[in-house]
């Protein structure tokens, strides 16, 4: 176990110390080597086919339905070690935590078709389609339009819109998508009601998209795979219809804190690789005689970032506990997320400053682990949006949005 990884941890029934073991030896067969070689936008078919195959990306996924069975606290160990390896879980955590609508809301016939095509991996499910270009983080602003139809009598969904940022579709069989079932509006209460999910196969029976849908990658300044999704009279089957119609915003909700849990433990992840690989070099870097780690200008951001990344880790635990127990947790999964994603990147600065000219070198990692950890401040929620939601939920302040 790393050093910079806490060892506490609310639970008693799941051995942590074995998940992270087995991640960190599967890891290890993927080294910065690995990582480097896929940039710039390489998808790393080949880590994400193995983390499937022994089982790590159904974890959230029930025994019944084939699935390891995992708290998400336990699944935030499998991403948090990833991160920590070296590793960028960017291109598998969506399957986690799209699952909870899924498992949460979908009819035991969802349930029975797709968890275990999920589990063997016989179905990849990463795609989200929930951002649009006009509405970011503003979700009830969504225009992407649902529509009952008919195809030669059959009864179908008519998708018609646009999508953003939804990573990874061109490497999933299949979406959960968020669109709205009713015609925009201006009221409030008809904006969050009007909005429905949907799950259903991006590809038909040839291998190829459905009609009417394009995909476009998005280049980034990290390899995250992203795209911008087209749907021009796209047609999918009508039981893709989760849930209730009209009752999608609170569907994907659990999925979003249990997101940015998830989001909260990579970048505990990401702190802890740079914090391990900076003390590593302050002790063995000689300048003037002497290791650099003995200059405080040195050391005492490494501790500094150390006490924060520690900090934020405590509220991960406290809300992957709130989130499993099956209590409220908005307000410490968001802040759990911002507050380890300011600690990742404080820790990424400390170590770039650590390592002086050689943190710029691609082959140290430091560049690129810090460019994909400032993903984080940003998505999937901002960092003000959520100091606007404390200030309203936990201080009782006035809605700033």
């Amino acid at each position: 176990m790393s050093a910079a990884t806490s060892k506490s941890d609310p639970y008693g029934d799941e051995d942590h110390d074995l998940i992270r073991s087995e991640i960190r030896r599967l890891c290890d067969a993927y080294g910065n080597e690995y990582w480097r070689s896929l940039e710039p936008d390489r998808y790393p078919e080949e880590f994400v086919a193995e983390l499937t195959e022994q089982g790590w990306l159904g974890s959230l996924i029930p025994e019944e339905y084939g699935g390891g069975g995992l708290s998400l606290g336990g699944a935030s160990v499998i991403l948090e070690e990833i991160s920590a390896s070296g590793g960028n879980p960017s291109a598998c955590h969506a399957q986690m935590y799209i699952m909870g609508t899924l498992l949460r809301h979908g009819s035991d016939e969802q349930k029975q078709r797709y968890l275990p095509q999920i589990a063997d991996g016989r179905k990849r499910l990463q795609a989200f389609g929930v951002t649009e270009p006009t509405a970011g983080s503003e979700t009830t602003a969504i225009r992407t339009r649902a529509e009952r139809a008919k195809r030669d009598g059959v009864d179908v969904w008519r998708i018609n819109g646009q999508k953003i940022w939804t990573s990874r579709a061109l490497y999933s069989d299949m979406m959960l998508l968020l669109a709205r079932t009713t015609p925009p509006s201006d009221d409030p209460v008809e904006r969050l009601t009007g909005m429905s999910t949907f799950l259903f196969d991006l590809r038909g029976d040839d291998g190829e998209l459905l009609p009417g849908l394009t995909i476009n990658p998005i280049e980034t300044m990290m390899n995250h795979n992203s795209t911008e999704v087209f749907f021009d009279d796209v047609e999918i089957p009508a039981d893709s219809l989760v849930g209730v119609e009209g009752n999608g915003f609170r569907q994907i909700l659990d999925g979003m804190n249990a997101e940015r849990i998830l989001i909260a433990s990579e970048c505990i992840g990401d702190g802890t690789f740079f914090l391990d690989r900076a003390s590593a070099y302050a002790n063995e870097r000689v300048v003037f005689g002497r290791p650099i780690g003995m200059n405080q200008g040195v050391a005492f951001p490494l501790a500094r970032a150390y006490a924060h990344l520690e900090a934020a880790n405590l509220m991960r635990w406290k809300a992957a506990e709130l989130f499993d127990t099956g209590r409220s947790c908005g307000a410490e999964a968001n802040m759990a997320k911002m507050l380890a994603s300011e600690a990742s990147w404080e820790a990424g600065n400390a170590a770039l400053n650590t390592h002086g000219g050689f943190g710029f070198a691609t082959e140290y990692d430091i560049e690129r682990k810090l460019r994909e950890t400032r993903l984080y401040q940003v998505a999937p929620i901002n960092n003000n949006l959520v100091l606007a939601f404390v200030a309203q939920k936990c201080l009782g302040l006035p809605k700033s949005y």
